[in-house]
């Protein structure tokens, strides 16, 4: 077999995520609670927008960074949430947040650099930065006392003279952790003083349970700071399959972006983005119905696990995933796979966020009811 010139693309690992669900994921007797999606359809409204612009004919190429439309709504979103003054040139638009981030780090960030990344992490946060040849310095998150924490003086410390970006995921995917406003702070202040960008994966910014948001950088940055907020509509409106983010970030670096977006991914679907626009206009109801469901099961598989002595599951701050420990597991693919195999329910190996993770499982609540109560009782023979 043929192997890529490239070391650090060789050295890429297989997510065990995938790797995992591509030996079940079509079988209809699995109870499927591995990937981040809920199980609702997009909305109606929402796809009707998209089939009237494809029958209107809008099916040509597009500006890079998105429709002017689109880039306003996003600019108007983020000012009505968090009391900004953004404009369409400080938005862009990307096929997926997943690409938001890649574009990113290619401005940002050259092989031989190291990265900052708190851990457990999604696997593909450190990988778009590994694939541009840049070492990455993980800083754990550690559960204390029913929550998982960072320890910011640990994560300043960790800072390399070559450490050139900061990528830190809040509401973070697995663990459920959330920044506070005042962390925040301190390590926006941190990347000033050393010149370091960064990065925040704030795409699970609407799905937390005890404010109306989550704390973001966006109410703390400023034009001449060396900031990029990834976003996307993936899962707060449900539309994961449609693959439609976005980027804020200064006006100054928009034209470097547009330039980089050419040569990725040239320009976005038209109706993709008039859906866009559309869930961000009256998408809100959808939401506040989602975070009904998602607390609800949330609290019915941490309820759960809380009666298991063998199970340690910290209570999410947000997002919809539980990430628990099972007394006695000490690796998280093979006990993933015995479930899967054994019980017939497929969840994340913890092992597939970082070495941070190992002796973990995820498990993906936004899901119907009675699918997750389903789920808890196959699984509870190899939990009890």
């Amino acid at each position: 077999m043929v192997a890529p010139n490239r070391p650090t693309v060789q050295a890429l690992q297989t997510s065990l995520i995938r790797k995992l669900a591509n030996a079940a994921m079509h079988h209809a007797d699995v109870i499927p609670l591995w990937f981040g999606e809920s199980d609702t359809v997009t909305p109606a409204f929402i796809r009707e927008a998209a089939k009237d612009a494809i029958d209107e004919g809008q099916t040509f190429y597009q500006p890079n960074l998105g429709i002017p439309p689109l880039r306003e709504a996003l600019a108007e979103y983020m000012n009505r949430l968090y009391g900004i003054n953004l404009i369409a040139e400080n938005i862009g638009v990307t096929p997926s947040g997943m690409t938001a981030l890649s574009l990113a780090l290619q401005c940002i960030v050259a092989g031989g650099d190291s990265v900052l990344v708190p851990s457990p992490v999604w696997p593909n946060l450190p990988a778009a930065a590994e694939i541009l040849g840049a070492q990455i310095i993980r800083v754990p998150l550690r559960p204390d006392a029913g929550a998982w924490r960072l320890d910011l003086d640990e994560l300043f410390a960790a800072a390399q003279p070559n450490t050139s970006a900061l990528l830190i995921n809040s509401p973070n995917n697995p663990t459920g952790w959330m920044l506070e406003d005042k962390e925040q702070q301190r390590i926006l202040d941190f990347c000033r003083e050393r010149g370091i960008w960064l990065v925040a994966d704030e795409v699970y910014a609407r799905i937390v349970y005890d404010h109306a948001y989550a704390p973001s950088f966006a109410d703390k940055v400023n034009e001449d700071d060396k900031y990029l907020l990834v976003n996307s509509f993936s899962k707060s409106w449900a539309m994961t399959g449609w693959r439609l983010g976005w980027l804020a970030g200064p006006r100054s670096l928009m034209q470097t972006l547009e330039m980089v977006s050419e040569y990725n991914f040239s320009c976005i679907f038209a109706p993709t983005q008039i859906a866009g626009i559309t869930a961000l206009q009256a998408g809100e109801g959808f939401l506040g119905e989602s975070l009904l469901r998602y607390r609800a099961a949330r609290d019915l598989v941490t309820a759960a696990f809380a009666a298991l002595p063998r199970v340690d599951c910290p209570q999410p701050s947000g997002t919809f995933y539980a990430f628990f420990a099972v007394e006695g597991v000490a690796d998280s693919y093979d006990f993933a796979r015995r479930l899967l195999l054994e019980c017939g329910v497929g969840l994340a190996p913890g092992a597939a966020f970082g070495p941070q993770g190992e002796g973990y499982l995820r498990l993906c609540y936004a899901a119907e009811l009675p699918v997750l109560e389903r789920a808890l009782e196959q699984m509870r023979p190899l939990l009890i």
